[in-house]
């Protein structure tokens, strides 16, 4: 394990420390009303995942969620080196794109809805768009920040186009592609709960607004720590990766 490495983890320690006591004094102060204990609310997590009312909302998100994940990815791969490649159509579409992700993604979903229909492929769409444009923009400055010198020994080598990609620009950009994977992630998984708590009747998001709805404390507490570990787990297994890569290249 590297110096980098142990201090990310020994970093990720204290602050998990600094939470859990900070939640406890929150608890001590608001009280039963609206929090539950640390002790508590892992009880009733572990509780929760053993029962038999929680896989299939837990399968459905991971579904939805993974299809959503693959769908950015690979389409913000597409346009980043589409546009990465392309000087003259990077400057006059990157803009757009910029201004287009702007737009309040929760004001589309209704259009979604209306054309994928209340089931999973709506939750796919809502998710794969919160993610692809960091993807794609990430991958964009990542192609322009190669080395002129790597396309020089391409054109030398007489490699085509896509095996240009796939031997040069790929490895060479891969660490600043990695970094907008990361928010990539995050962002998708945002937007396919968000599509599930707004119009969905499985899945972990609409667990936790029909936990809101009915004001069940504990499920609410759970399910937030159950996304919130999941969430933090891969962030810094990504990060990990990340680190890893930019000391390779």
């Amino acid at each position: 394990m590297t110096t980098a490495s142990k201090e990310a983890l020994r970093n990720t320690a204290a602050l998990s420390v600094f939470l859990v006591i900070t939640w406890q004094l929150l608890y001590w102060t608001i009280g039963e009303i609206a929090l539950r204990s640390p002790v508590e609310t892992l009880l009733f997590m572990a509780k929760f995942m053993g029962s038999s009312a929680f896989w299939p909302h837990l399968v459905e998100t991971s579904k939805a969620f993974s299809a959503a994940l693959v769908l950015a990815i690979v389409i913000g791969l597409v346009i980043g080196f589409g546009l990465g490649l392309n000087r003259f159509a990077s400057e006059v579409l990157e803009p757009v794109l910029v201004a287009a992700y702007s737009i309040p993604k929760i004001t589309l979903y209704p259009i979604l809805l209306l054309m994928f229909g209340l089931g999973i492929a709506a939750k796919i769409a809502f998710g794969t768009i919160h993610g692809v444009v960091p993807i794609a923009i990430f991958t964009i400055n990542a192609v322009r920040n190669v080395r002129p010198i790597y396309l020089k020994s391409a054109r030398v080598m007489r490699l085509g186009r896509f095996e240009t990609i796939a031997r040069i620009l790929l490895p060479a950009a891969l660490p600043e592609i990695f970094a907008g994977l990361r928010i990539g992630f995050a962002l998708t998984l945002i937007g396919t709960l968000l599509a599930e708590m707004f119009a969905s009747q499985r899945g972990l998001g609409f667990l936790l607004m029909n936990a809101i709805g009915l004001h069940n404390i504990d499920l609410i507490m759970a399910l937030t720590l159950l996304l919130t570990l999941f969430a933090g787990a891969a962030s810094s297994v990504l990060l990990y990766f990340n680190h890893r890569l930019q000391g390779r290249f």
